[in-house]
């Protein structure tokens, strides 16, 4: 049974860990945007990526939020059956929710369904996001917190398609909704593509691709081929950094799919921004915690 120190002690944890992640981007993104910086060879997109790298750093040196909207607060949570506190997380995640938003301190973005009004907390109505998910039947589990602000919220789409739209026309709708809506969410960018057999289930698998690590494929060989495609045709586009033009639109396009229904084809399509602001954490029973995401880095 969970004492309440235990509990405390978590709270603790998981709120510092939300106001490092609004602080301090993931090793992924940091190597990506490092690789993407030294590709650019024009006057302007280079003078982005060296505000983008001067951004991060002042983030860190005056210990505030690299982007001023930290965005809705989302936890992605990978449990094992036994983990000792598993039935008071909901509650663990929205306190330590309420603690990194006066820390950090997170812009308050939680605005009530119907009643339009800001709830001050970042915590409200199904706010955290928590999506569940119980892997296993150990003890540990594995948290990702994610910072969904509203500029790479925009461009987010899933749609059904019939089946003989096929593969070609969940590309083309991939394309569509990036050529249209990608520059509002401040490039380059991180694609998910969720392949379903409905609106809802792609659009959760969209979002769980784009929180992929950067630079991994899928295994699937024809899967990997799709992100591949896309890729190197969304950077053909150019968008740059910050969508004033540049060699790269994408920092990376990742695919994930589950079986779907033989008449139709789910897509959806998540984007991240250019500060994809998220991370992800592991405890054992005992509390002991492994920040995977952020080598190198305490609480």
């Amino acid at each position: 049974m969970a004492t309440f120190g235990q509990t405390t002690q978590m709270v603790d944890v998981i709120g510092k860990f939300v106001d490092l992640v609004s602080k301090k981007l993931p090793d992924d993104v940091m190597a990506k945007l490092t690789e993407l910086r030294a590709e650019e060879k024009t006057p302007l997109a280079k003078a982005i990526y060296d505000v983008m790298f001067e951004n991060m750093q002042k983030a860190l040196t005056l210990n505030r939020p690299t982007c001023q909207d930290t965005g809705v607060i989302q936890f992605f949570v990978r449990s094992g059956a036994k983990f000792p506190l598993l039935g008071e997380l909901r509650g663990i995640l929205r306190e330590a929710t309420i603690m990194a938003t006066k820390s950090a301190p997170l812009r308050l973005n939680a605005v009530e369904v119907f009643d339009e009004k800001n709830t001050g907390t970042n915590v409200g109505t199904e706010v955290p996001f928590i999506e569940w998910e119980i892997v296993d039947d150990s003890s540990n589990i594995e948290i990702e917190v994610y910072q969904a602000g509203g500029g790479c919220s925009l461009p987010g789409r899933s749609i059904v398609l019939p089946p003989l739209a096929g593969y070609e026309g969940a590309m083309k709708f991939v394309f569509d909704t990036i050529v249209d809506w990608g520059i509002n969410a401040c490039p380059p960018l991180v694609v998910g593509v969720g392949i379903g057999t409905c609106s809802n289930s792609a659009a959760l698998l969209s979002k769980k691709a784009m929180l992929r690590p950067v630079g991994t494929s899928h295994p699937h060989p024809k899967a990997a081929e799709m992100e591949k495609k896309i890729e190197e045709g969304l950077n053909a586009i150019g968008l740059g950094p910050q969508g004033i033009s540049g060699k790269k639109s994408v920092m990376a396009v990742h695919v994930e799919g589950m079986a779907h229904h033989p008449s139709v084809l789910g897509v959806g399509v998540t984007v991240g921004c250019w500060a994809n602001r998220h991370g992800v954490i592991r405890f054992d029973e005992h509390l002991n915690y492994e920040i995977i995401s952020h080598k190198g880095v305490s609480l």
